[in-house]
């Protein structure tokens, strides 16, 4: 990678520190980057804070949510519902944190791996690091939703077909969709850290986060977008979780539609999932293949113009990306594996540790100046030492899942074994 790439890193931007004035400087930036995408074939930055909103809102409608009545079957009410609203409330903050870094340092059209480059000092380790990071969250991502495609098609077929065409299937509606679209220590103690895994999971969607802002005409307006992304995500994530173990208790499962008894119900369940799966595995896809594309069109015309050259290597990236992302959801064996596997290797970095290197980035010259920013700082500071803790015993529990259901009457990789719930 040439040093031209950081070329132009511009001094910190005042606008950060009024974000919600409408300065000269503030307008006469986000006029020019508008003015210089819309003079492209291909327009990516268009989405209001409205569109923003709701397309982040389709990422957390997932069947992951049905998987929290049993993290509070593990936790019980009070630790369980307890970890929910912490794990709500340092999204939040954390997500802010984020998005001031972005404004101030890594400007608002660059991507996930430019914050990381600058977060950590403009080290060029670091742009790597995190350009594997999200390219491998993002991939076990969709090979998640892969699985839980199979899964859903399972059940609503009484397994008319080997479980390897399922996800064979779902991989290719995943493509086709795409592609045509517009690129752009005690066993209870691993339950408990795997469930709370499973909690974190869900409230760590930051990953996707530059690349909308980039995207966006305002890139300022995104704490609007982020209000009530919060707000969408702590009513999904806490009540139908706490109405489905109010009634399920100790037997619910992981989805919670596997604890129904009759199976017309199941399957009525599962219907509703098929669409919410599809969207979020396509978001994951298109996130990935336009960091990769524009890294590989860089300079040229065909990363914003509509040519066969263009066309082809996004269709050839897209196919890549779901091949891999396929081969994943085979061979990580089930649901609450795949969720305590991605929160534990990169939600530690991506909703907490990445963070509170910012925001010492930001602030390092006057960590302790006042009450307010004490306060601050002490958050953050927690911020780290829960990233550090998934990522440490919170990887070995969700390694140890994955060997213990392998030891058992775990399926094997590329099987035609029934998935249904």
């Amino acid at each position: 990678m040439s040093d031209a790439k950081y070329a132009d890193e511009k001094a910190p931007n005042p606008v950060v520190d009024a974000p919600f004035t409408d300065s000269d400087e503030e307008i006469v930036n986000f006029d020019a980057l508008i003015a210089k995408d819309h003079g492209h074939d291909i327009q990516l930055r268009t989405m209001s804070w409205q569109k923003a909103a709701w397309l982040l809102a389709g990422d957390q409608v997932c069947l992951a949510i049905m998987a929290q009545s049993w993290s509070l079957s593990v936790l019980g009410w009070v630790p369980g519902i307890i970890t929910m609203l912490l794990a709500g409330i340092l999204f939040y903050f954390t997500s802010m944190t984020m998005w001031r870094f972005i404004m101030k340092y890594a400007s608002p059209d660059h991507g996930y791996c430019d914050f990381g480059y600058y977060a950590f000092g403009k080290q060029r380790w670091a742009y790597h690091f995190t350009a594997f990071m999200l390219l491998a969250n993002n991939i076990m991502l969709i090979g998640f939703h892969v699985l839980t495609g199979a899964k859903v098609i399972n059940t609503l077929s009484d397994h008319s077909l080997c479980t390897v065409t399922f996800s064979v299937i779902v991989t290719l509606m995943g493509i086709a969709i795409r592609v045509h679209g517009h690129r752009h220590p005690t066993l209870l103690g691993l339950r408990a850290m795997n469930a709370v895994l499973n909690i974190t999971f869900l409230w760590v969607p930051q990953i996707l986060f530059p690349t909308f802002i980039a995207e966006m005409e305002k890139p300022q307006d995104f704490p609007k977008s982020l209000a009530v992304l919060s707000c969408l995500s702590a009513f999904l994530f806490i009540v139908p979780p706490a109405v489905g173990f109010r009634y399920l208790g100790q037997y619910a499962t992981a989805p919670a539609f596997g604890s129904l008894g009759v199976v017309v119900y199941k399957k009525a369940s599962f219907a509703f999932v098929i669409v919410p799966t599809l969207v979020i595995e396509v978001i994951y896809a298109n996130v990935s293949a336009k960091y990769v594309y524009k890294h590989l069109m860089r300079g040229s015309h065909n990363a914003h113009s509509n040519t066969l050259i263009g066309w082809g290597v996004w269709t050839a990236l897209m196919a890549a990306i779901w091949w891999v992302g396929f081969t994943f959801a085979e061979v990580i064996p089930s649901m609450g594996d795949f969720l305590s596997l991605l929160g534990a290797a990169f939600d530690s970095f991506f909703g907490f540790i990445y963070f509170a290197v910012a925001y010492w980035q930001m602030n390092k010259r006057d960590l302790f100046g006042g009450f307010g920013r004490t306060v601050k700082t002490v958050f953050h500071a927690v911020v780290m030492v829960v990233g550090l803790f998934l990522l440490g015993p919170g990887l070995y529990a969700a390694c140890d899942a994955i060997v213990a259901d392998y030891s058992g009457s775990t399926r094997p990789a590329f099987s035609c074994a029934d998935l249904s719930i």
